[in-house]
Parts: structure tokens; C-alpha cells; sequence
């Protein structure tokens, strides 16, 4: 199984893992490391997508992708978007994020049955279906490579991995910072390896030790939890900030564009107002 070498060879905190379900081997030293709080990086290769501050984006994860809106990048499902519109967008000359949860199990994929059961944690409040994952196996990582080499199949230009939080989350499993940010630096090492440029998906706490090791941050509702100055970091390093806030329906949305529009701690943020079900309604902040 060359491909789970290859897992054990990416790399991570150079320190013992222990205390966990079919836990991973000690990584090799590689060529960044988060001791001193900082997870930086000397081996991402050239030629991965570029996400500069203010890319106009659109992010849908359910029904059909409207190829038609004015944006340079789309989000969308790694499972579900059919071929045909992965063909479009490249046509069109769109950059493709892909959308998949790294740290949680959706009994709905259909690589559902190959987290061993006990990977497989608590539930996630209103959110049916979903549970934490134990970040910590091995197992686990090697589902979310083959996910990344399944982007690459794909065609995907980068990737979006969601849920990379579980230590700050009721997981079911004794998660710490340490084990955190050894999971999400292995993902983005993983994904540079592969060609994939790849986002940081909310996780603020973790933006001072990760933003050097990622391309671009994926965030919700820093208005609503008024912490969007945490992401700043990633505008300061010339990388986009994918912002979203949201409303029950669309007639919600110029209100709350009114609002979230134009202060100072979104300065250079590429933000939308959409609906929870993520579908093609969007409003977007103008320029």
C-alpha cells in the first residue's frame, strides 16, 4: 500500500502520538514544524493555483452549479458536482476549490464504511448524519488521501477541507491544539504534494500558527462571532479571505450586506451573504 507510506512520509509535529485508536507511527522530520508556533513550510511545490486578496468567488454546495456567475473561483463539492460542470469551469477558465469534510464522518459519502467504527465520534449538533473523527488515526488519514487524490482525478485546482476543528468541538475523543495542528499541517502538506492549493477552513484560533502553511482561508460568520480580525493574517500574506455570512432567505440579504460591507476588520475580505443551504443565491460586497 504505497499510498499509506506516502501518508506516514508527509510529515507532522515531530513528537509521539499515543492514546488513540489505530494511531499513526511518529512522523518523519520533515521541512516545516509548528514548535514554535509557526507552521511554515519549505516544500510546496511551484504551480499550485493562486487565490489573491479580493478574488471574486462563488461557493455552492447544493443543487445545480450555476456556471453563469460573474466569479473567477468556484467551491464546490468534491462527490457531488457532476463531471460536465467540472468541464465547464475549466472552459470558462474558472479556478475550482472542492469541498470535503476532513474531520468528520457524513454517513451519506459513499467512502462511508471505510472509517473503522471506533474513528467515529460524537454527533454534530444540527447537522444529521455527521460525527467527529479521530484525527489521530491512521486510518482517517488515509481516507482523506484518497479524497485529495480524488480532487486530483477531478481536475480540482484546490480544495477546501472543512471541520478542521474537532479539538475545540465536543469530538468523544481526548483532542488537543497539538493534535489539531499536526492533522491540518499533514493536509496541507498532503495537498501541496498533489498539486492542490488548499484553504484553511475557519479554525481562527489556529490562523497564527497556520497561515504561512495554507493558500487561502475559508471563513463563516466573523461578523456574527466578531472575531474577523483573526483572519487578517491571511490578507497581510497577500491571501484570500472566502468570507460568508448568512440569512433564513434571500429577501434577508441586502440588510445584512448593508452590514457586513466595508468595516475595517473585513478590509480585503472577498465576502458574500448567502443562505444556509449554500445554493446559487448570493449577494456579494462590491468593490
Amino acid at each position: 500500500m504505497s499510498w499509506l507510506i506516502l501518508l506516514f512520509a508527509c510529515g507532522g509535529l515531530d513528537r509521539m502520538l499515543t492514546d488513540g485508536p489505530d494511531r499513526a507511527d511518529p512522523p518523519a522530520q520533515a521541512d516545516w514544524d509548528c514548535a514554535d508556533g509557526s507552521c511554515t513550510d519549505d516544500t510546496a511545490e511551484p504551480g499550485l493555483a493562486s487565490f489573491p486578496v479580493g478574488t471574486r468567488w462563488q461557493w455552492q454546495l447544493s443543487g445545480t452549479v450555476d456556471t453563469d456567475v460573474d466569479a473567477d473561483v468556484f467551491d464546490i463539492d468534491l462527490f457531488d458536482v457532476p463531471d460536465a460542470t467540472l468541464e465547464t469551469l475549466r472552459d470558462q477558465g474558472r479556478t475550482v476549490i472542492c469541498y470535503f469534510s476532513a474531520g468528520t464522518h457524513e454517513d451519506w459519502r459513499n467512502d462511508a464504511e471505510a472509517f473503522p467504527s471506533d474513528t467515529i465520534g460524537e454527533p454534530l449538533e444540527e447537522w444529521e448524519g455527521e460525527r467527529w473523527l479521530d484525527i489521530r488515526s491512521a486510518s482517517v488519514r488515509a481516507v482523506m488521501a484518497a479524497r485529495l487524490d480524488h480532487a486530483v482525478e477531478r481536475g480540482c485546482d484546490a480544495v477546501e477541507p472543512d471541520n478542521v476543528d474537532a479539538y475545540a468541538n465536543d469530538s468523544g475523543f481526548p483532542l488537543d491544539e497539538a493534535d489539531q495542528l499536526d492533522f491540518d499541517a499533514w493536509l496541507a502538506d498532503a495537498a501541496h504534494e498533489r498539486g492542490l492549493a488548499v484553504g484553511l477552513k475557519n479554525a481562527t484560533d489556529l490562523v497564527p500558527a497556520l497561515v504561512d502553511r495554507f493558500d487561502f482561508a475559508v471563513n463563516e460568520e466573523c461578523v456574527a462571532y466578531e472575531e474577523c480580525d483573526t483572519v487578517q493574517p491571511f490578507v497581510e500574506a497577500g491571501k484570500a479571505v472566502f468570507h460568508t455570512e448568512y440569512v433564513d432567505a434571500p429577501s434577508e440579504g441586502p440588510d445584512l450586506l448593508d452590514t457586513v460591507c466595508g468595516a475595517a476588520d473585513r478590509e480585503g475580505f472577498s465576502t458574500l451573504v448567502k443562505t444556509w443551504d449554500l445554493d446559487a443565491w448570493r449577494l456579494e460586497c462590491a468593490d
